[in-house]
């Protein structure tokens, strides 16, 4: 694995609010499983989510990245929890093809990997 600091994409963006609330929670869960393991991990979302509800919840993907990509930009490695969504969120594709262009390592860690049960997923 890796033992620099860790940059976790997890998709975000829905239409309905409980999704997105279900993957901040999923984030933030996967992250403290990561922490618990011993790995340096800052995940966007669990950072973003609760900011944005103090104001910012309309800003755009264009704004957040703005905010996100030094974080990215300092990272050794990118994971990518694999809750349903992510290979439709362009955010995602966005800090994958960053990360790729700067030669990070990128892999993927699967939603039982952090205790997040098949039973509880949303799309």
């Amino acid at each position: 694995m890796t033992t620099g600091m860790v940059y976790l994409c997890s998709p975000y963006s829905h239409n309905d609010p409980a999704v997105r609330q279900w993957r901040f929670d999923a984030a933030c869960r996967a992250t403290a499983a990561m922490l618990k393991a011993g790995l340096m991990v800052f995940s966007p979302i669990v950072h973003s989510h609760p900011v944005a509800a103090c104001g910012l919840d309309a800003m755009d993907h264009r704004f957040w990245m703005r905010v996100d990509r030094p974080y990215l930009d300092w990272c050794e490695s990118v994971a990518v929890l694999t809750l349903p969504g992510w290979r439709d969120s362009e955010g995602i594709a966005a800090e994958l093809d960053i990360a790729r262009a700067a030669d990070k390592v990128v892999f993927h860690i699967e939603p039982w990997m952090v205790d997040i049960e098949a039973t509880e997923v949303m799309a």
